[in-house]
């Protein structure tokens, strides 16, 4: 396959740089069996039934973009400083982030990072310090900081600012509001650099009608990496890499989820973070098991669904791995067809944007 088989037009205007307000008022375009049904989040649980289940990811977006300096002594003793910014990506130990540095190209091991301080020499005892210890591809390095475990992420919230989707940064800068507009009623857990965005829609009223219709609700945990937002750059699919992504799936979710399947229900996930992380917990046989790991696994047209039977998300980028995912999902010509519709009908795009609730072909 190739990338550009999941190329569609997309007019600039689409791009939601707000939610709807109240939340569930967001428009829900249901794919079901090759046709399309125009909807409201509000709906959802009209295309519910009484034993269902319905799987959310209970993580927590951390404000992971942080601005501050890079330092270097030159071979003359001079200290260099210049500008940088980095977006946490991945925990890889109480004190390690791997992060997206921008500008990336000159950074190397060993250098100082202060965040939090733009300055010369004279502050680097001030700001949460990081030394770089590795560099990867696509302005990945590793960082270790000077600080660790829950004062780390004491500073982090002090120091940085909510990781706004490249597409909603380029035309507006974060505010206040995107604090509460860019986290989920049910975020549990820290440790997301992006939103699981299809929860955004929901509020505790419709929640509350969910229940009433008999659908169980469970949580997992998916941290969203940064990884996210990369484009797909080679044409031919099977030479992309995927960035990894810590999950867990506790053991009663597990189970739970398993008799919902064996008792005749459908399980519903909110979110390709939730669906990504159930498949990979699913074995071969179809039965859920408990998970706690990263996860990179890459969903295209020909894989076969092992575990989810629904799924509820926004509408995506043009080229993207989530693309690709609902097309393996829907099918690639319905998906293809329902893009077509909503640019037409006027949806709202990505993370602010409206959703869709697809059923699995």
């Amino acid at each position: 396959m190739k990338t550009a088989d999941f190329d569609f037009h997309l007019p600039e205007d689409h791009i939601a740089l707000r939610p709807v307000e109240p939340r569930d008022f967001a428009r829900l375009l249901v794919v079901r069996d090759g046709g399309l049904e125009d909807r409201i989040v509000r709906d959802l649980a009209d295309f519910l039934r009484p034993g269902d289940a319905l799987v959310f990811n209970d993580t927590r977006v951390i404000p992971a973009r942080m601005s501050g300096s890079r330092h270097r002594i030159s071979p003359e003793g001079e200290t260099l400083s210049v500008p940088v910014e980095a977006t946490l990506h991945h925990r890889d130990a109480p004190d390690v982030w791997s992060a997206f540095m921008k500008p990336g190209k000159r950074i190397k091991p060993g250098d100082r990072i202060v965040f939090g301080a733009d300055c010369d020499a004279a502050c680097l005892m001030s700001g949460l310090g990081a030394t770089v210890m590795a560099k990867g591809e696509d302005g990945l390095v590793t960082l270790k900081f000077a600080l660790s475990g829950p004062a780390l992420d004491d500073a982090i919230r002090d120091i940085g600012v909510m990781p706004l989707p490249p597409y909603i940064a380029a035309k507006r800068a974060e505010d206040d509001r995107d604090r509460s507009d860019y986290q989920t009623v049910y975020a549990e857990h820290d440790g997301s650099v992006a939103a699981p965005t299809a929860g955004l829609h929901f509020t505790s009223a419709l929640l509350d009608a969910i229940r009433a219709k008999g659908v169980s609700m469970h949580a997992v945990t998916l941290h969203v990496g940064a990884g996210t937002f990369l484009p797909v750059k080679v044409d031919d699919l099977s030479e992309h890499r995927m960035h990894s992504e810590w999950g867990t799936v506790s053991e009663e979710t597990a189970e739970a989820l398993n008799r919902v399947h064996a008792a005749g229900g459908r399980i519903v996930c909110v979110g390709t973070t939730s669906l990504r992380l159930l498949e990979s917990a699913t074995g071969e046989n179809g039965v859920i098991g408990p998970f706690h790991g990263d996860t990179a696994i890459f969903i295209t047209p020909g894989y076969r669904f092992r575990a989810v039977d629904i799924l509820m998300t926004n509408f995506h980028l043009p080229k993207s791995t989530l693309f690709m995912l609902v097309s393996a999902f829907a099918g690639t010509d319905t998906m293809k067809a329902a893009y077509a519709h909503a640019v037409e009908s006027g949806y709202r795009f990505y993370s602010y944007g409206d959703g869709s609730l697809l059923f699995r072909e």
